[in-house]
């Protein structure tokens, strides 16, 4: 399993980053390039603690669905997510591009720490957990969007 722990998957996702453009088009979801990458700058800084979303019941606090899900199966396409991470309208490319650089660097900046924020599905997740779901998460919004 690919982790933003990884050096060489860190760079794959950078570079992947920079072949997207502000006129890709999702091949599923309803949200544009520009709200895709606010999308994942908003989740990236929930993962940092940077903002909070409110915890949901969901069977995918449970450990072995919790594991399977981070682990083994695919995202599923069209799966909803929580508003908080959906809300920004759209700004500057440029900015945004730079915004989500930046937040990956600081991600990948603390990989020696121990406490990590709560995730509003998942509850609990371990400093091995938050690479690979961090990883699987652009990785599957890129995929949206071919890149």
């Amino acid at each position: 399993m690919k982790s933003l722990w990884q050096e060489e998957s860190k760079r794959e996702i950078l570079n992947r980053l920079e072949k997207l453009s502000p006129e890709a088009k999702g091949a599923w979801g309803k949200m544009n390039s520009f709200q895709m990458l606010a999308h994942l700058s908003e989740a990236m800084k929930m993962a940092l603690g940077d903002i909070n979303i409110k915890p949901k019941k969901s069977p995918l606090r449970l450990l072995p669905v919790k594991k399977l899900v981070i682990y083994a199966v695919p995202f599923p396409k069209g799966a909803p997510t929580a508003p908080e991470l959906i809300a920004r309208t759209e700004g500057d490319w440029g900015k945004e591009i730079s915004t989500l650089k930046e937040l990956i660097h600081r991600f990948c900046s603390q990989h020696e720490e121990e406490t990590w924020a709560e995730h509003p599905i998942f509850g609990k997740l371990t400093k091995k957990d938050w690479g690979a779901l961090a990883y699987k998460h652009i990785d599957h919004h890129f995929r949206q969007f071919r890149v």
